[in-house]
């Protein structure tokens, strides 16, 4: 992966060096000595009337935690956050990464994107029909929110139970069915994916995501059909998969053949079930959104009354729409394949593109049963993921096969949360950031497909990656298009700030002048270490042929130090 990482940026270096010149073990009580004073006393004491044996040692307390260093506390945050800052290396060592975990769990949610939405004033028709806000209320919190670790997670779940701005089509408001779309997904980061899903498939934006919002039931009169778009997705993208699969995420063979989880006929039958649904307008209209965020509701008249069979089991004829929904999704969360698929993805989102057969059959495990008897307890499925040896262990800096592309979002959250950058209006206005040639190549909740950005199974062409037998998904929106985009946007924005949101180097200004200070600190926070001694020799000898002594001076350096740090293989490749 590095490898490859390394040929696609490559020839970044000409561009940048031009704008260097602009203005324990737990120690046991000593057994031996128990076991004779145990003996001495069940023979009398080793004489008649003598005085009584002495107690034996008390045991030795076992060795402090080994808390974790700066790099190893930043590398975790790369993981579990939106971004490191120094704050959260130091409450991660002062806490160790288990109790940070807890911490974040226990952390309140910050205001949502719908309030947030409503007190800037966007709900008013005027903006019925536009996008207006739906960039800016998610942008604030990817930079800002505090509980870093709901946010991180609630991304990872938007890239597996995809919908998008532009696919929100019926009723308006557009903005405001991302917000509560994202709103839900993040109320239920830390709960239970059977809830999630359950929430998610009576959800107005998927409804009309995946189009069977109004869908009707068969009408022999006409021929017309239930709309099977979701039926379909729900079991090969939010659940289940194309392919039956082991606990360890391998494919389940039969006769050397793997095997399909589902039919044509599953999915004719599941959509029976996604009939009649339509907004709940609770007396009203959708002259104002609050119906975006309502579950919907049924129209019996449009709902199969039919049976309805799939996976191997049939929901009786007659059964109502809410209860036929349930029963469904009963059936399709009770697969083997949900707890290998969906925590191979959550693993490719945290921690690495390549997870282990073991990575995966403990998460899946986990999954299964958090230790309470309970199945898809994401909270307990998301400290799994990252207390992993395989997550965890230095040895896996080595390991070629390990760590992922940074995502672009990615990269441009951990430059803003590293340096605090902050809106003075609120305004959030960093805008949609998908042009792969100008900007980032991708922005939240904007996904042309259901697929997502990326797949999870995909191979880059002729690569050494697809040689190995590796995936990396990121690679699918990584080329010399989105490379060159992404470094000319981000020297932008290292500089300049990106619409109101504007960065806070005072924390650099007096490493500045020392290019190795300089440079050590941008590694640590925004890299986790993770640039070699000898690339950031590199980047030392550059930076000392720039002026210094002024905070204008200072200033350039800085956003010298940032863009090469920012197009290093070493940090765009998380390890």
């Amino acid at each position: 992966m590095e490898e490859l990482g390394n040929n696609l940026f490559q020839d970044a270096g000409p561009g940048l060096a031009e704008t260097f010149d602009t203005p324990g073990t737990v120690v046991a009580a000593p057994v031996a000595g128990l076991a004779a004073a145990a003996l001495l006393s069940a023979c009398g004491g080793g004489g008649g009337g003598g005085a009584p044996a002495p107690a034996p040692p008390a045991p030795t307390p076992p060795p402090p935690p080994v808390m974790p260093t700066a790099v190893e506390a930043s590398r975790f945050l790369a993981q579990a956050s939106m971004g490191a800052t120094r704050e959260q290396i130091a409450r991660v060592q002062a806490l160790g990464y288990a109790a940070w975990l807890e911490e974040q769990f226990a952390s309140p949610p910050s205001t949502t994107r719908w309030d947030w939405l409503v007190a800037g004033g966007y709900a008013v028709e005027a903006n019925k029909n536009g996008e207006a806000g739906a960039d800016a209320c998610q942008w604030r919190k990817l930079l800002s929110a505090p509980d870093t670790l709901r946010q991180r997670v609630t991304l990872a779940l938007s890239e597996i139970v995809v919908a998008g701005v532009t696919g929100f089509v019926g009723g308006g408001w557009r903005a405001f069915s991302a917000a509560a779309f994202l709103d839900l997904l993040e109320a239920n980061a830390f709960g239970n994916y059977r809830t999630l899903l359950q929430q998610v498939s009576l959800s107005a934006p998927m409804a009309e995501f995946l189009t069977y919002r109004n869908n009707v039931k068969f009408n022999a009169a006409t021929g017309a059909m239930p709309d099977e778009n979701y039926a379909r997705e729900v079991m090969q993208l939010f659940t289940i998969g194309l392919l039956q699969l082991n606990p360890d995420g391998s494919l389940k063979l039969s006769g050397a053949l793997p095997q399909e989880t589902y039919t044509l006929d599953d999915i004719t039958g599941l959509a029976r079930v996604f009939t009649g649904w339509n907004y709940d307008l609770a007396g009203g209209d959708t002259n104002t959104p609050d119906f975006k965020r309502r579950p919907l509701v049924q129209t019996a008249s449009r709902h199969e009354s039919g049976s309805k069979s799939f996976l191997g089991t049939t929901i009786a004829a007659g059964t109502d729409g809410i209860n036929s929904l349930t029963q469904a999704l009963d059936t399709i969360f009770g697969h083997a394949n949900v707890a290998p698929f969906i925590g191979r993805q959550l693993i490719q989102r945290l921690v690495c593109s390549n997870p282990s057969p073991a990575y995966i059959g403990r998460i899946s495990a986990v999954f299964n049963n958090d230790g309470g008897g309970v199945k898809g307890n994401l909270r307990a499925v998301v400290k799994a993921i990252l207390l992993d040896d395989e997550a965890r262990n230095a040895a896996r800096l080595s390991d070629a096969s390990f760590g992922k592309l940074r995502e672009p979002i990615l990269r441009f959250t951990g430059w803003a949360r590293a340096f605090k950058a902050g809106s003075a209006s609120d305004a959030w206005a960093v805008g949609n950031t998908s042009d792969p040639g100008t900007r980032l190549g991708q922005s939240p909740l904007r996904s042309a497909t259901v697929f997502n950005f990326f797949r999870p199974g995909y191979v880059p062409p002729n690569s050494a990656i697809g040689s190995a037998g590796m995936v990396a998904p990121e690679f699918q929106i990584t080329n010399e298009s989105t490379v060159v985009g992404y470094i000319n946007y981000m020297q932008t924005v290292v500089s300049r700030g990106v619409g109101d949101v504007k960065p806070d180097y005072a924390g650099l200004l007096a490493l500045a002048d020392n290019a190795q200070s300089l440079l050590d600190e941008i590694n640590l926070v925004l890299a986790a270490g993770a640039l070699s001694a000898s690339t950031v020799g590199q980047m030392v000898a550059a930076l000392d042929t720039m002026l210094c002594g002024t905070d204008a001076f200072r200033l350039n350096r800085i956003h010298a130090a940032l863009v090469m740090v920012l197009a290093a293989p070493e940090f765009i490749v998380q390890k």
